[in-house]
């Protein structure tokens, strides 16, 4: 009798453990918890987000559509702008529909799901922007070679290095949240399923995963970083040794638009990642916004106006838009007109 009480004593705790595993889903408590709030927040976001989808796409069709743009500094920008789109898509209509929604929901499969996208297309940009720096630099600092260096198959090979380890840097951390225990609260304070959010509900040990992020994470966005900075001073020391004032400034203004883009993406995610656990508040989902949503808004905007190239191809692209739109009211009126 002894032994069978032991064994359903036993059972009934494994199914505990069992249920405390896998919580059945998250509920998002996002940017605010005050009703009235929702609506306006909906509003401004999807204004964004529109907007978001609508500069960038513009980008890559004036790049793809002017022979001019055709080298690899517009090759990396039409791509940034596509991992932009996809960066902010992975997030922003799940945060719009959670605006609307009572009950503000995302399973564990979606969390997850939702965590190594948002980590991909994260990375992309991180590796996409050190891309870029290392063509600013061969432009720069060695005009003569800039053809032979950087060719199709070198910047082909920075993209596949780009997605391949963003992929598989990705895959590490959700594997490890995968592994712990949810038992207390399902409530992320957060507006989409992050790392560190998520980790602060879990019961198990947070030890490795915190290991890792401050690691294995850390070297994978210092490095793309650290590649920036060095090209950067390359840069500089070269700008400096031009004579002339006219010469110097043109060199800068090549690379203005890429700086604003890196202060602006680096900066956010610094503040938020390089700190403990146990210090993530509610300023660092502000903070949040601006390289997961505003950094993508803000990019087609940077690049074009201070580029003049960019400018020119956009100017293009518009004009062609707009001659087709009259081209095809002139045919539906002589339609509607005709005999």
């Amino acid at each position: 009798m002894n032994w069978q009480c032991c064994l359903s004593h036993r059972c009934i705790q494994v199914m505990e453990m069992c249920n405390l595993t896998r919580l059945p889903k998250f509920i998002l408590l996002g940017l605010s918890s005050h009703p009235e709030d929702q609506k306006p927040l909906f509003a401004l976001f999807l204004i964004m987000y529109l907007v978001t989808l609508m500069g960038n796409l513009l980008v890559i069709l004036a790049i793809c559509s002017d022979p001019q743009l055709q080298n690899p500094m517009y090759f990396f920008l039409s791509i940034l702008s596509f991992a932009d789109i996809c960066y902010t898509t992975v997030i922003v209509p799940k945060m719009l529909v959670s605006f609307l929604s009572e009950t503000k929901t995302i399973s564990y499969a979606e969390c997850l799901v939702q965590m190594y996208f948002f980590l991909v297309f994260g990375n992309i940009d991180s590796y996409l922007l050190a891309a870029m720096a290392i063509d600013r630099y061969v432009a720069i600092c060695n005009p003569f070679h800039y053809v032979t260096v950087m060719n199709h198959r070198c910047c082909m090979l920075l993209l596949a290095f780009s997605i391949a380890f963003s992929c598989l840097h990705s895959l590490l951390h959700v594997l490890l949240v995968n592994r712990l225990t949810f038992c207390a609260s399902n409530v992320i304070h957060h507006f989409f399923c992050d790392v560190n959010p998520v980790l602060k509900l879990a019961c198990s040990s947070t030890f490795v995963n915190e290991v890792v992020v401050m690691t294995e994470g850390l070297a994978f966005v210092m490095a793309p970083f650290a590649t920036i900075i060095i090209s950067y001073l390359r840069i500089l020391i070269a700008v400096l040794n031009i004579p002339s004032v006219a010469g110097k400034c043109k060199a800068f203004s090549t690379c203005s638009s890429h700086l604003t883009v890196v202060t602006l993406f680096y900066g956010s995610i610094s503040y938020v990642y390089f700190q403990p656990l146990s210090s993530y508040t509610v300023k660092d989902r502000i903070a949040t916004l601006i390289y997961t949503v505003l950094t993508s808004m803000l990019n087609p905007f940077i690049y074009s106006l201070r580029n003049k190239d960019m400018k020119r191809g956009l100017e293009k692209l518009i004009s062609r838009i707009k001659s087709e739109m009259d081209r095809l009211s002139t045919i539906k009126t002589n339609k509607i007109c005709g005999p």
